[in-house]
């Protein structure tokens, strides 16, 4: 990226989180929800400590998966046409408003995985062991999930069919990423190879980077 690139991701993404400080729609109600459905997880299957670890993981990263949808789609979809309309005549470049927007969503999407995470540790009586995997897992997961809503948001946007269709595209995208999560987790718990399943999302994620930055500008230009 170049100096004007950088700098107006930046800004970018400083606006996106500005926005959430002002709405609190994460931390005050996205985070609190999944939170609760962690919580309720286990009071509908019962108390039973070696089934809860060894479904905890898969539970963590359906719930992080199922709310972060909701977390990547709102962040993409704020934007209306008419701020859209603005931002091309200030000059911005399309592939730095989805970099912008993309890390802002993975900016609230990690801090909603590391709440999660400190819970179903706890809750689920998970060890907590190889965090030096976890420190490159939720990244990758946050990420990934911000940039298939910006691109969803931007497909959506071309047939002004509204930011409802996002979710039903999004979800089916992100099953390869959940795959990948669920079983590096899994392995990590089970002391498994995992290395495999990292390089595999990190793959995904650098298809999506590549997908995102090359259809910025048509997606842009057909709206």
């Amino acid at each position: 990226m170049t100096a004007s690139m950088w700098s107006q991701t930046r800004a970018v993404t400083e606006r996106d989180l500005l926005r959430e400080r002002r709405r609190g729609e994460v931390f005050w109600i996205t985070i609190p929800f999944g939170a609760i459905a962690l919580v309720m997880f286990p009071l509908a299957i019962g108390i039973d400590a070696v089934l809860l670890e060894r479904i905890g993981p898969g539970v963590f990263w359906v719930i992080v998966m199922l709310f972060g949808i909701l977390v990547s789609v709102r962040q993409a979809a704020t934007e209306t046409t008419a701020q859209r309309d603005a931002l091309n005549l200030l000059g911005l470049e399309p592939a730095a408003g989805f970099a912008g927007r993309s890390l802002a969503a993975a900016i609230l999407l990690l801090i909603f995985e590391i709440v999660l995470g400190v819970i179903v540790i706890v809750l689920y009586d998970l060890p907590a062991t190889g965090l030096g995997w976890l420190i490159v897992m939720f990244p990758l997961v946050a990420i990934g999930l911000a940039m298939l809503g910006s691109i969803a948001s931007g497909v959506v946007a071309t047939g002004h069919s509204g930011a409802g269709l996002v979710p039903f595209l999004v979800a089916p995208l992100s099953v390869p990423l959940l795959l990948s999560a669920t079983q590096a987790l899994e392995g990590l718990r089970l002391g498994r190879p995992m290395l495999s399943w990292i390089v595999l999302m990190v793959i995904i994620v650098l298809v999506l980077a590549v997908l995102g930055t090359l259809t910025a500008r048509p997606l842009q230009e057909s709206r």
